[in-house]
This record gives C-alpha cells, sequence and structure tokens, in this order.
C-alpha cells in the first residue's frame, strides 16, 4: 500500500510487538495526517473486537489474517510497495536466517551498501525512517506469516528449502505451502528466482513461474577448511548465497573473503564448548526432525541428545532411525513431544538408549555431564518448538548454554 493511499485514514495497528511499534513509528512520521490507534493482547483481552471503525488494519504477522473483521495490509506490503530498491528476499523451512545473513556479509564485504531487515528481528519500516540511496539493496528475510497475505514479490527470491512447519498457524500444510509459494506469486519477467534444486516442489514451481530461474550453483570456491558452518544443509545455503551475489558480479576472491569472516548466527549449531572432555552444541533453532536429523548427520559424533518440545504434529520416525544408525546413547525427552519420540524408540529398538525425562534444562544437563562419554558430543537439537517449556528457542538455547558452563569443571 503506497503512502498516498495511507493518508487521512483512520488506522488501527493490530499487535505492538516489534513490527507494531516499528509500523506506529513510521505512520506517525511518514503520514501525518493519519489517526493511529493500537490493539494488543497485552492491552486488553478482547483486543481483537476493537476493529470497528476504522478505515484500515495493520495486522502483525502473528496474527492470522482469519481474525482481521476490517480491510488490512500489513508492514511487509508497505515496505514493499513504498520501496524501488532491489530486494533480496529469502524464505524456507531452515535456514532462512544464516542465508540471508551470509548475503549481507558478502555484499557488505564487497562495500555495496546493504541493508538486513526483516524477520531476522530488525523491522522493515525501520529502515525507511532514513534517508535510501538509489544503490542500497535490502537483505530481507521472510516467514511465512509474513508471506501469507503478501501481494509482491522481490527483484531475487531465494528459497532455501520446504518441509512441514508452522501448521498450527496455516491450518495444514497444504496451507503452509501456499504461503511460502506466495514470494513468487507476483515475479515480472526480470525478476530472479534463485531455489534448491534437491526440492522437488521447489523443482516443480520454477517450471511454473515467468521470469529468469536459477537453481543453486554447485560449487564453493572456498576450502572446506576455511568454512566456519557445519553440515550439508550450510553447505545448500552457502551455495543459495552464492548464487544471489553473482548476480551483482562480486568476485569469487571476495565471496572467498567474506565465507571466511562469517560468524555464524546462535543457536544454530552453535559451539558452546568443551567441558569435562564433552563437546557441547546449541542447536536450539532446530525446531523440526529435519533440522535435527541435519544436526546428527553434521556433527556426527553425538553421544547425547536433548529432544522434545511443543506438539505441531510432527513424525519422529526418520529421526528416530538416524538416532539408531548414528548410535547415539543418551536421550534427554522434554514433553510434550517427548512422550511421541518414546513411543517411536520402542518401536525401532531392541533394547533403548539411556533415557532421561525431564521438564527441568538444569536436571537436563547434569544428567549430560554425568553420561556422555569424553570426545563426544551433547547436543541441543529438540526437533520440536520450544513453547511447551520456555518463552522461545533463545530462552532455551541461553539456558542450555549457562548450565553447561554453571556445571563445567
Amino acid at each position: 500500500m503506497k503512502l498516498n493511499q495511507l493518508a487521512n485514514k483512520k488506522i488501527l495497528i493490530l499487535g505492538f510487538g516489534k513490527e507494531g511499534r516499528a509500523s506506529l513509528k513510521f505512520i506517525k512520521k511518514r503520514v501525518i495526517s493519519a489517526v493511529i490507534k493500537v490493539a494488543d493482547k497485552n492491552l486488553s483481552a478482547d483486543y481483537l473486537k476493537k476493529q470497528g471503525g476504522f478505515d484500515l488494519v495493520i495486522k502483525t504477522p502473528g496474527i492470522k489474517k482469519e481474525l482481521v473483521t476490517a480491510p488490512y495490509t500489513t508492514a511487509t506490503n508497505i515496505f514493499f510497495a513504498n520501496v524501488k530498491n532491489k530486494i533480496i528476499g529469502i524464505t524456507g523451512s531452515k535456514g532462512k536466517s544464516t542465508t540471508a545473513s551470509l548475503i549481507y556479509h558478502i555484499l557488505k564485504t564487497a562495500g555495496r551498501p546493504v541493508h538486513l531487515v526483516g524477520n531476522i528481528g530488525k523491522p522493515m519500516l525501520d529502515k525507511l525512517l532514513k534517508p535510501i540511496g538509489k544503490d542500497d539493496v535490502f537483505v530481507c528475510e521472510l516467514s511465512s506469516y509474513q508471506l501469507d497475505d503478501i501481494k509482491y514479490s522481490p527483484y531475487i527470491t531465494v528459497i532455501t528449502n520446504l518441509f512441514p512447519e508452522h501448521m498450527n498457524y496455516h491450518g495444514g500444510i497444504k496451507d503452509y505451502y501456499r504461503a511460502k509459494k506466495n514470494i513468487i506469486n507476483y515475479v515480472r519477467p526480470n525478476d530472479y528466482f534463485i531455489y534448491n534444486p534437491k526440492n522437488k516442489i521447489l523443482s516443480d514451481w520454477a517450471k511454473q513461474i515467468n521470469c529468469q530461474v536459477l537453481p543453486f550453483e554447485e560449487r564453493i570456491t572456498v576450502s572446506q577448511q576455511d568454512i566456519p558452518l557445519l553440515g550439508e544443509h550450510n553447505r545448500d545455503n552457502i551455495k543459495a548465497a552464492i548464487t544471489v551475489v553473482h548476480l551483482f558480479k562480486i568476485s569469487n576472491h571476495v565471496i572467498a573473503q567474506a565465507i571466511k569472516t562469517f560468524k555464524p548466527l546462535p543457536h544454530r549449531l552453535e559451539y558452546v564448548g568443551k567441558y569435562s572432555g564433552i563437546i557441547f552444541y546449541n542447536d536450539a533453532l532446530a525446531t523440526t526432525p529435519e533440522a535435527t536429523i541435519e544436526a546428527i548427520k553434521a556433527l556426527k559424533n553425538v553421544g547425547t541428545i536433548f529432544l522434545g518440545g511443543e506438539d505441531r504434529g510432527y513424525r519422529f520416525i526418520n529421526l528416530v532411525k538416524i538416532i539408531k544408525q548414528y548410535r547415539i546413547k543418551n536421550i534427554v525427552l522434554f514433553p510434550k513431544t517427548g512422550q511421541k519420540i518414546y513411543r517411536q524408540l520402542k518401536l525401532q529398538f531392541n533394547k533403548l538408549p539411556r533415557i532421561f525425562k525431564t521438564t527441568d534444562m538444569e536436571e537436563a544437563v547434569k544428567f549430560a555431564y554425568q553420561c556422555t562419554l569424553k570426545n563426544s558430543v551433547c547436543l541441543l537439537s529438540t526437533a520440536s518448538p520450544s513453547y511447551s517449556l520456555w518463552k522461545n528457542y533463545e530462552e532455551k538455547g541461553n539456558l542450555f548454554k549457562s548450565f553447561v558452563k554453571k556445571y563445567s569443571i
């Protein structure tokens, strides 16, 4: 929605978290004729009933569109409508934050004027409060929540991968995939779609759209020892980033230097340290079975794994098969999916690994110190969302790290 379409309107900002606050600041500064009110669950239990009498609602991504009863737009749509600069949009079930951050880091290393915004925790509209150069580039991480009702496609779209996620929000796998596909529904012939060719659904989408289509490049022009990211999934993320930055004519020398100096993001196969001979990794953002499988494959020598969390209807049979294949000896199980994983373990194992069921991260870490063999890995990678016990994955990961250090010798 263009700024002139917001003029003289009575606007309700529905949801007042980080993005809602950014929307309020932006509208107040850029559309001074607008009358703005705010509704949020922390301000009123019946906040959704306050939508009457407004010309327009600006909905936060966390609120389902079905709950909006008035004409509405989103901060994402306002951003896309009012930015003429090149936007690189990155989405995917996992890997989007790492890929977006890596693209940003390479372009920054190359001296390009670039901004990292979006679902990574930096509201897009905040960047529009300051002057923007005509050559500035926006690297924008986009979640399925943001894409569910988007009306624009980026100049360059990257989809890292696709598997079941956020089905409680979208109502099922088909609607989740439909939300993700929205990112390419408005492409123009000169736009680019960059995709992971390993994924059949993405490969099918690539055949259906009218724009320039590129699979991830196959080669990484950096030696393995200089890559700071673990795992085959991260190699895919690197290939995605290389494919993007080559469109900006960035040399392989600069790309190699940038990859070497890239700092992995917290809570994503994050090395915590080696204590009492045990190697600890924090992979708190691995909130699906697929992500945890990739973590196990990347580290290989996992002696103890922490699993379980909120139940989103995931199936754990493939994860349990990997646990068996990699001979993981100790398993911590948190509710609620811990019980589902336990039932699957009993089906797959004649003799179960050592199991510790708990609701307490401190007790889980104590168990790991007692049972994990020296020179093997203790991995927090729960294969389920965090909300059964923790506020979010950051809280879960930070608790893990703090107790690991507390009980180290």
